[in-house]
């Protein structure tokens, strides 16, 4: 692939709901640019951006990848994001990379709550933006609907540069509306054709839309529009650019990426329209001088890069996705990785299309390429040179809160397991590995049930190890409500010295469930020395790690040693220790044990239209709704309180009710007493284990 300047590259994003045409439509691209000799499906599985096995074997997209196309003498990097909400991080990843997106709109679904999320992630980033409108060629895809509701939604910004012709419900050409022409396909060609006289006044309508924009764009155009003059296309064109690059007019298109027809139009927009890097502005931090630096994808400045995404993958090892923010990259460079402290040599350049490895020279401000074998490098660090060490902020992932346990199948594989999640925790940051010590278990974290049940497919199916998912324990805690007065004498003989020790003690709350316990002794007349003291402080260490009603960390105890006896010869400490011990299992149960459960603070994110449902569903989790606050975009936050234990499936069940637009986070707050029937049900489950004798530690 050629080299190319910095003004001689787009880099647009293709963003949408799940299933409405992205792979589709850069397969179409990469046709039409001669990159392939024949069109991939992704029903067969067979197109250049689907290229892992997992996403073949489901047919959608799960991670994002770039495919460059040469087009009218440019480089268009198009990048190929999950439309999935279960994969929004890989979205993220995309859009704080590209300069400008492509909505893809389903012509027969319409607006879906994808459409609405990528627009919002489009305002995140303040990216131009396009939308396309595919699958025209079924009978009931309607343009006009798509572009009735769009307006609805986002206003008059909404500006369709392209209308549909159809003859008895086919779709068989389109009008150019800055042009007022009509075009016709005869197979692969495009011929010019009258404009029909359906399509006059829809046309009228969508051009005075356009010419009222261009108007606005400058005084001198306002006023030659109100004196009726008319303005030449060039002059048109420049004004429409103009707006797009703002934000302040989104064009509309359409076509059909099955049949290749409306592709030809929206390559030559994407290169007419949207901006190249070098209308953008990109800043982060010399730490040599600690002053701005303004980057701004000029060739002419220091090197320096982003790396926005990595891929590591079995087969085709890892590469680090980069994007060039300065200066001119080339091959053999020595860049620093201010993040890692690492100075390396990154060896050989390339650019990826799909997962094919095209090597290249160098990579100019604004392009995006990636690197082989650079082993320090994470996504979110910066490379730069050492006279120049340039730091720039981190895209803004979401946090993953679906959480699961996981065990391994096979216990030899534990730390094949451990290698295989680290690898592709680099390749995702929204999966998480964490080791939950306190409750002996181990956790995988991610966006949904989906994305975790995908994980486990890509252990099995590409590293050859096998994990099973369960329920995760509840971070359950046990304490009294009432005071015990409990001894144990613990007496052990066995020829030779014996074991002796005897206790006398008290249970009750210490009002404080943040620590363990509170140890106090008032022993008089020496009846347990001194010395073993200790011991018996250590024998509630012990005993508090997992409680006698249902083996959970025991909380909020306040134990004093008042009395006991002991023996001069077989008295020890680890029989006054193991005294403890009992007498605290037996403390604790006459002492009117309870246990706490932990609860969080849940943030819920709904449309208004929702809310009804969504408040209705956590009073069934046990919640308590705090409040709701308006949010100013047809959405509310409800504030609610719900037990940890209610909310492992919450993504599923809120995606359910809110047709996949609600979002929800959560934080602990602290610990409540549990329902009698929850305790109940715990305790009954801890005595089925001691039964089976197959207790966990």
């Amino acid at each position: 692939m050629n080299v190319y300047t910095t003004d001689k590259i787009r880099n647009v994003v293709l963003l949408g709901h799940g299933g409405s045409g992205k792979t589709s439509l850069v397969e179409s691209m990469a046709y039409l640019a001669g990159l392939t000799s024949r069109m991939g499906k992704v029903s067969d599985g067979n197109t250049i951006s689907d290229f892992g096995k997992e996403e073949q074997k489901r047919k959608f997209s799960i991670s994002t990848s770039v495919v460059p196309i040469e087009w009218a003498d440019c480089k268009i990097n198009l990048i190929d994001a999950p439309g999935y909400f279960d994969f929004v991080g890989e979205a993220e990843e995309a859009a704080s990379a590209a300069d400008a997106a492509i909505i893809v709109v389903n012509g027969k679904a319409g607006i879906e709550v994808g459409t609405t999320k990528a627009w919002e992630l489009c305002d995140k980033y303040k990216l131009p933006r396009m939308v396309f409108v595919t699958d025209m060629d079924i009978d009931n895809a309607s343009f006009r609907q798509v572009v009735e509701d769009m307006t609805a939604k986002y206003g008059k910004i909404m500006a369709p540069f392209h209308l549909p012709i159809r003859e008895n419900e086919k779709f068989v050409g389109y009008i150019n509306v800055i042009a007022e022409k009509g075009y016709r396909w005869n197979g692969k060609e495009v011929t010019e054709c009258e404009i029909p006289d359906y399509n006059r006044a829809n046309l009228d309508l969508c051009r005075d839309t356009l010419m009222e924009s261009v108007a606005e764009t400058s005084e001198d155009l306002m006023e030659r529009y109100f004196e009726g003059d008319t303005f030449s296309e060039a002059e048109i064109r420049a004004a429409l650019r103009n707006n797009i690059n703002d934000c302040s007019l989104v064009p509309m298109s359409m076509g059909s990426s099955l049949l290749c027809q409306g592709i030809y139009t929206l390559l030559d927009d994407i290169v007419k329209y949207f901006p190249s890097p070098e209308a953008r502005t990109v800043a982060g931090v010399n730490l040599k001088t600690n002053d701005i630096f303004e980057a701004n994808y000029d060739f002419s400045k220091a090197k320096s890069a982003y790396i926005w995404k990595t891929i590591v993958d079995p087969f085709i090892g890892k590469y680090s996705l980069i994007k060039v923010y300065s200066g001119v990259i080339k091959t053999d460079d020595l860049l620093y990785n201010k993040d890692k402290d690492i100075e390396e040599k990154i060896g050989k350049l390339y650019v990826l299309q799909g997962n094919k490895p095209i090597e290249v020279s160098e990579l100019h401000a604004g392009d995006i390429g990636a690197l082989a074998k650079i082993t320090a490098a994470r996504t979110g660090n910066t490379l730069s040179t050492k006279a120049t060490t340039i730091q720039y902020g981190k895209a803004e992932l979401p946090v993953p809160y679906t959480y699961r346990r996981y065990k391994a199948v096979n216990k030899g594989d534990i730390d094949k397991i451990g290698q295989a999640l680290q690898k592709m925790m680099h390749e995702d940051l929204t999966l998480k590995n964490v080791n939950d010590a306190e409750n002996h278990q181990m956790l995988l974290y991610g966006m949904s049930e989906q994305h975790l049940d995908i994980v486990v497919s890509r252990l099995q199916n590409e590293y050859k190890v096998q994990i099973e998912l369960s329920d995760p324990k509840v971070a359950y805690r046990e304490t009294i409500k009432k005071k015990s007065d409990v001894e144990y004498k613990y007496k052990k003989q066995s020829g030779g010295h014996g074991q002796y020790g005897h206790v006398k003690m008290t249970f009750e709350s210490s009002g404080d469930i943040t620590k363990p316990y509170e140890f106090e002794q008032i022993v008089v007349g020496g009846a347990v020395p001194k010395n073993f003291f200790p011991a018996v402080e250590k024998g509630l260490a012990e005993s508090v790690v997992k409680g006698p009603l249902a083996a959970y960390p025991v909380v909020g105890i306040k134990a004093v040693l008042y009395d006991g006896s002991y023996h001069p010869v077989d008295s020890s400490e680890q029989a006054f220790k193991m005294a403890t011990i009992q007498a605290f299992k037996k403390g604790i149960m006459e002492a009117g044990p309870i246990l706490f459960e932990p609860i969080m603070s849940l943030k819920v994110t709904v449309p208004d239209a929702y809310t009804g449902d969504v408040m209705g569903d956590l009073n069934k989790r046990r919640g308590r709704v705090l409040g709701m606050n308006p949010t100013g975009d047809g959405k509310q936050v409800i504030d609610a309180e719900v037990p940890m234990s209610t909310i492992f499936r919450y993504c599923t069940d809120l995606r359910s009710m809110t047709g996949g637009s609600g979002d929800f986070s959560y934080a602990f707050v602290r610990y409540e007493q549990c329902p009698s029937d929850i305790q109940e049900k715990e305790v009954a489950a801890r005595a089925a284990k001691v039964a089976e004798n197959n207790i966990e530690d």
